[in-house]
């Protein structure tokens, strides 16, 4: 019951992706057969880009069809093993080899040692290399197999037993995407680890077009939703703000003139609310004057394509906009010492994801965890020391949830996690695993015997046949309780009336 109830919520969400990427086809499609009825002259042209805009259509559904035919499986209710990243070590010291082999180990990672540069770049299994160039005046990335990687290569993280200039820099001439002294944080080392596997994820960049020009509009939208992007059209401006509402744009494409207004104006508009403060605006026009431009861009703009523009020219304009965009809001968004979701922000996932479960009718359970007894470590350890075993729960947590799951650090020591599609039973298994690991991680210290932490948790699940998602926070936080006085490092379930 259990495995086909994750089937149909997996189901489920993929039919809303369709249904919303579908609605956005047929709308450039629209626009495109009113384009060649309102200036028949342009026909031919537009007769072009409306066939390919149906053969893109017809690609989505064929790729909709191949979907529901052979639904994917979830391999476990909540971790992604098939998505368990390769680490390549190249560490000379026992001891420290030990220490990345057991830490990285416990964060989900696959570990190979390796003795050689030559024999750590010939494998092509790896998707990080680890290299401890220990002790000082050592020449190991002068290696021809270090100095001689493409751009392509896997990030490599460099450990060094020195903390200087010409160290970083030799670091950085090899390509380096980190750079770590001696005694390492591992913690530190396995959020950089994570943060180059997941540069961007969030889906698809939105971008809306504001232009009277419905054929124009209907060609840029073909372009960028051709290269995974998710476009929506706007002829008339009276509707501005609702779209901004209900789409929710990372980058807004601006017509500079417009019938009875302009585009600065409705920048401006724009910019009155503080929700959309840090939306790019992009204007679109054919003027070439520098001036007017800058004038243009001083009110409420971020910047200028001059019509016409090549696809390529376009597509590099909104991506390098959008994926700034994003950055910024991520950065604010998230909490700095762990980069997960500010309290705020997963409550509002909370809220978002018990919308989607009641909607689709499939199971969301909220889990609560905080980390036993942190005072002491604090009072005990440091507050450096303190902060590491934070940034090591949230690392975990990232590491042995999926990606579909959201985080967040509600406050202090204390941690939320959304699990989508998930019941009671597969999130109490998944999370009293990683309640292990992080028993198992050892912290050290610089006042001697490295020190071991536990968390408790309490989960609350919304699923058939009774959708109750209103109380899920205040459910978990019960449970959660129930954890502390039951004797901590454990997991409580919250009772749910179709128990």
């Amino acid at each position: 019951m259990h495995e086909s109830e994750q089937l149909v919520a997996q189901l489920a969400v993929l039919e809303e992706r369709f249904r919303q990427r579908l609605n956005d086809e047929l709308d450039v499609l629209k626009q495109l057969a009113q384009a060649v009825l309102d200036d028949p002259q342009s026909a031919s042209q537009t007769l072009d880009t409306l066939a390919e805009a149906t053969r893109h259509l017809n690609l989505l559904l064929q790729r909709h069809q191949d979907d529901r035919a052979e639904p994917k499986r979830l391999e476990t209710p909540a971790s992604d093993e098939g998505a368990q990243q390769h680490i390549g070590l190249l560490v000379q010291d026992a001891a420290m080899r030990e220490q990345l082999e057991r830490t990285l180990g416990s964060f989900g990672y696959q570990i190979s040692s390796f003795d050689s540069p030559a024999a750590l770049h010939k494998t092509d299994i790896i998707d990080a290399m680890i290299v401890d160039t220990s002790p000082p005046g050592s020449t190991l990335l002068e290696d021809p197999a270090f100095r001689q990687r493409g751009a392509q290569a896997p990030p490599l993280l460099v450990i060094s037993s020195q903390d200087n200039f010409t160290g970083r820099l030799q670091a950085v001439r090899v390509g380096a995407s980190g750079f770590f002294t001696k005694p390492v944080d591992l913690p530190l080392l396995e959020s950089r680890l994570e943060r180059c596997f997941n540069t961007f994820q969030g889906g698809p960049f939105r971008v809306l077009i504001v232009d009277d020009d419905t054929e124009l509009s209907a060609r840029y939208a073909l372009v960028l939703s051709s290269a995974g992007m998710l476009v929506d059209t706007l002829s008339d401006p009276h509707k501005l703000l609702s779209k901004m509402d209900s789409f929710s744009p990372e980058v807004v494409l601006m017509d500079l003139s417009m019938p009875d207004y302009s585009g600065p104006e409705l920048a401006q508009v724009i910019r009155l609310n503080d929700d959309w403060l840090r939306v790019p605006i992009v204007y679109l026009s054919a003027e070439t004057n520098a001036e007017r431009q800058m004038s243009a861009l001083l009110k409420a703009g971020d910047d200028f394509i001059t019509k016409p523009i090549s696809d390529s020219a376009l597509l590099t304009t909104v991506y390098a906009r959008a994926q700034r965009a994003r950055m910024v809001s991520d950065a604010l968004a998230r909490d700095s010492l762990t980069g997960l979701l500010k309290h705020a922000d997963i409550k509002e996932q909370v809220e978002i994801e018990a919308e989607r479960a009641l909607r689709t009718r499939s199971p969301l359970t909220v889990a609560m965890i905080d980390i036993d007894r942190f005072k002491s470590v604090n009072d005990q350890y440091g507050h450096a020391n303190g902060d590491s075993v934070i940034r090591a729960l949230s690392n975990l947590l990232r590491q042995r949830l999926r990606k579909v799951d959201r985080l967040g650090r509600y406050g202090g020591e204390e941690f939320v996690a959304v699990l989508p599609g998930c019941n009671r039973e597969d999130a109490f298994s998944i999370l009293d695993s990683i309640r292990e690991a992080f028993s198992a991680l050892e912290f050290s210290t610089d006042k001697g015997k490295p020190f071991n932490c536990t968390f408790s948790a309490g989960i609350s699940t919304c699923m058939a046949p009774d959708w109750n998602n209103s109380t899920l926070l205040e459910d978990a936080d019960r449970a959660l309780y129930q954890a502390k006085e039951s004797g901590r490092n454990r997991i409580c379930k919250a009772e749910v009336g179709n128990d």
